[in-house]
Parts: structure tokens; sequence; C-alpha cells
């Protein structure tokens, strides 16, 4: 199978960490910070080795800020909900992902707060202005998402940052489809909380998310057994037991462990392969007169687009069934975007690009998509 469906998840694990998945499975299936032997000290070293790996990777001041979840959208939710200031106002963007847009609409259904939304201009980068102009004395946080995992629009992540620090507000960046992709710096461009999911450019495996934090107090959200504190009947008041309970999925710990270890040992070419293969595509989709290309150009291997006539969901059957090619079609978990854009109905075909996809692969999915457009 040609796999083109990394944004919801990398379809290629790099070897290292496949080993240090399967090696904390044989050697370290223990629960880390719950018993004092050897085994359990290894598995809490570990972890925070990791905690430490991140927060050199993101600009973390503190690696006790670094709160692993079970994936990008617990991160998310911990954010919004954890921060929530009753009668307040929060600024999401068009570009957000649910994991943003329901957590905020569901604090306004409750009469907590009041939701706006920004959106990006016609280049599809969202800039600070469109931000600023919906503040006002009740704003408290803006959310906004890096890239697009529809577009691949990307915010100007340091302009919104500024504008944030100049007005008091807090700012939650959703690096989703960012991380591991682009170069992102907590400490210099003044992000308070950024959401990570560590399966897609981070190369490790599903099941963990990140939430780093900086400058905030965040509320928890869910309760339970941290392994300290164990006399309390009330949650641990510091980070990173305050926002983590119950048992750390250590496995995948292990492989993000290992894959930040090879994203910073590979990452110009990483970099390179990924935009050679992108550049082919975009170039080849945007060559052919029958298909409508909606994504920008994007670090992240994006490419949402339709072909004249036909569904995007039909194009996704025919890709698989066909020519054995896996694209995400229909919508894509961000109904704002495909509001905006006019195609809640048709929704789009995404290709989501890796570093391991190959030229003769795009060549055959593009020779894939022309037997569409002109059969």
């Amino acid at each position: 199978m040609i796999y083109f469906d990394n944004a919801a998840t990398s379809g290629f694990k790099p070897q290292c960490v496949i080993a240090a998945v399967t090696g904390c499975l044989k050697k370290l299936s223990v629960n880390a910070g719950r018993s004092s032997h050897k085994k359990s000290i290894e598995a809490l070293r570990l972890i925070t080795r990791t905690r430490e790996q991140v927060a050199e990777m993101f600009g973390v001041n503190c690696c006790e800020n670094v709160i692993f979840t079970k994936n990008c959208t617990e991160a998310l939710n911990i954010a919004i909900l954890g921060t929530v200031r009753e009668g307040g106002e929060v600024i999401i963007t068009s570009n957000e992902h649910n994991s943003v847009v329901r957590p905020c609409y569901e604090l306004e259904r409750q009469g907590k707060i009041r939701v706006k939304v920004a959106h990006p201009a016609e280049n599809g980068r969202l800039e600070a202005g469109a931000i600023e102009e919906l503040i006002t004395e009740k704003t408290y946080l803006v959310c906004v998402n890096h890239i697009s995992n529809v577009t691949g629009g990307t915010a100007d992540i340091e302009g919104i940052a500024r504008l944030c620090r100049e007005k008091g507000l807090l700012l939650l960046v959703d690096a989703a489809q960012s991380a591991g992709h682009v170069n992102i710096d907590m400490r210099k461009s003044g992000i308070h909380m950024l959401a990570c999911a560590a399966h897609k450019g981070l190369l490790a495996p599903q099941g963990l998310g990140l939430l780093c934090f900086d400058g905030v107090g965040i509320n928890p959200i869910m309760y339970g057994g941290t392994g300290t504190e164990s006399h309390n009947i009330y949650q641990p008041s510091l980070p990173p037991e305050a926002l983590e309970c119950g048992t750390l999925n250590l496995p995948a710990i292990a492989g993000l462990n290992a894959a930040i270890e090879y994203i910073e040992k590979n990452k110009k070419k990483l970099e390179d392969d990924l935009e050679e293969v992108f550049s082919y595509i975009f170039r080849g989709l945007n060559e052919n007169p029958m298909v409508k290309v909606y994504s920008f150009p994007n670090k992240a291997g994006i490419i949402s687009f339709l072909v004249g006539g036909y569904n995007a969901d039909f194009v996704g059957d025919i890709l698989n069934q066909k020519y054995d090619i896996a694209v995400r079609a229909g919508l894509h978990c961000a109904p704002l975007v495909h509001r905006r854009l006019g195609i809640l109905k048709s929704g789009l075909v995404r290709a989501s690009l890796s570093s391991f996809n190959t030229i003769q692969e795009a060549k055959t999915f593009l020779n894939a998509i022309d037997n569409i457009t002109y059969n």
C-alpha cells in the first residue's frame, strides 16, 4: 500500500522506535513511581528523560511542565477546561480541529464563556490582526491551530504570541500537525500552552499526547492515583502529578524517547525528503485542470483537493480499492474549515505525506488521479 494518511497517524515508524517499544514491553512492563523496586525506578527515569527531551525540543522552561496525556485531544481539553474563566471570552480560529471547537462550544452552551472565531487571510495564513479585532476586555484565551489539518494553512505564532503578551491573554497552540515538522520554541515565542500528538510528525506510537505549559496555572479535569501524596484525598497541586493520574503509557513514552533522538539526528534529511515529495505532488495536482487544490504550501505535507465532478468519498474509495493508495476523504474533524470553504457536502480528499514517501509513490498517485479524472 502507498500510505498518504500521515496527518492522521504517521504510517512509518523508525526501527529505533519499534525497538524501544518492544524492549519496554519485554523488559520494563512495570508501573513507574508506584513502587520502590529497581524496575519501577528505571521506568521513572525513562519518563523523566523523555520529559527533559520534550522540554528541550519545544523550549519549555521546566520539564515538570511537560504532561503526558493519552492523545492531543486530551491535552487540548485539559488546557481549555483547566483554564476556564466564567463570563469570559475565548477566541478560536476557523482552522480549528474539533478537539478545540467542541470543548469551547460546550462551555458556551453551558453559559460559561463566549466563543469568537477569527479567519485566515486569502493566502491561508492566520495573522495577528485577525485575532486583535476580536479582543475585548472579557477575552482571556486565544486558541490557535499552528498548521491546519485540512488546508495546511499556517498561523503567525510569533506575531500572535506577541499580541497576547501585550494584551495579557493566554495563548494555546494546537501543534498536532506541526510538531516534528516545524521548530517551536515556547520560551522565545511566548506560547503559554502547547498541545502535541506524539504519533504524527513526532513518529512515536499512538496513545500518547503532550501538553507543555509555562506561566499559567491549569486546574485538573481528572483526579486519581499519582503514586505521590497517597495519604492526600485531594489531587497533588504541583505538576506533573497535578495533571497526570493513572498509569502512563510507558511503551509509547519509550517510543517517543527514541523518536525524538531520531528526529534530532536526521532533521535536515527528513525536512528535505518531505519537501521534495510534497512539491512534486502539489505541482502535479495544480497542473491538472480537473483538480482543485484547497491547500497551501506547508511543511507538514498536507494536500487537500477535489477532482471535478466527483465526491471526495468516491475518489478516496477508488484510490483505496483500485490503486491501493490510502488517503483521507470526507470531513476531517474540522467543520469550521469546510464551512468556510463551502464544501461541507462534498468534503475533500486529503493526501498527507511523510519523509518516508517516495517520488515513485508520488508518480503512481498522480497517474491514478489522472486515470480517475479522464476515465
